[in-house]
């Protein structure tokens, strides 16, 4: 069975900083941490605006967000501190997918940067996306120095239907020459056009009170 992710992003800049780190160390994640088949639970902040936050979960698969103990804290049952952060934050994305390449790899730990990138594509050159992203993208960018891992995952029920996940050692890694001589292929620049709903968010792991 494929392993799922389930990744949330928040601008939370209408928020108190402080209360927002709090909700989420001390009571959010640490929920999710307890609820069986969830596996590494990470927090980043982007580089481009500190008051954007990533949050990203291994799942066992996806049959986890279905599970009691996981319903038991979640959506209608979300705590009273939940309900009330919550809607002062702008969610960004939330993303249940399943892993499609490789498909059983867990997220690496100690990673010091992620890369999500998330979006949709035209109906027609769907088919191509998938084979320029599974047999070009994703093997040239894994083999990038500092890249720990790379993974796509897709969400047929979501704001975006593709994600791909890049755990590096440092956010540097991806706007360093290695990193760009490899994106930059004529394939790729051939589909850029047809992409949609594109979301990049470059982070760097969160450290409480760093």
């Amino acid at each position: 069975m494929a392993k799922g992710i389930l990744l949330v992003a928040f601008d939370f800049s209408n928020t108190h900083q402080d209360e927002f780190h709090d909700w989420y160390d001390l009571e959010h994640l640490p929920e999710r941490q307890r609820v069986p088949g969830f596996g590494l639970c990470e927090r980043w902040i982007s580089v481009a605006n500190p008051k954007q936050a990533v949050a990203n979960y291994d799942l066992e698969s996806l049959a986890v967000l279905s599970s009691g103990p996981y319903l038991a804290i979640a959506h209608d049952n979300l705590s009273p501190w939940s309900k009330r952060v919550g809607p002062m934050c702008t969610r960004l994305i939330r993303f249940d997918g399943e892993q499609t390449l490789p498909g059983n790899a867990d997220s690496p730990a100690r990673a010091g940067g992620l890369l999500v990138n998330a979006m949709n594509v035209v109906p027609e050159h769907e088919a191509e996306f998938n084979e320029w992203y599974d047999h070009e993208h994703i093997p040239a960018l894994a083999a990038v120095p500092g890249v720990m891992s790379a993974r796509r995952f897709r969400d047929p029920k979501g704001t975006h239907r593709y994600l791909a996940l890049y755990h590096l050692a440092t956010p540097e890694v991806s706007t360093g020459a290695d990193w760009k001589n490899a994106a930059a292929t004529p394939w790729t620049e051939r589909l850029r056009p047809h992409f949609r709903d594109h979301l990049r968010i470059l982070s760097r792991r969160y450290v409480r009170g760093g």
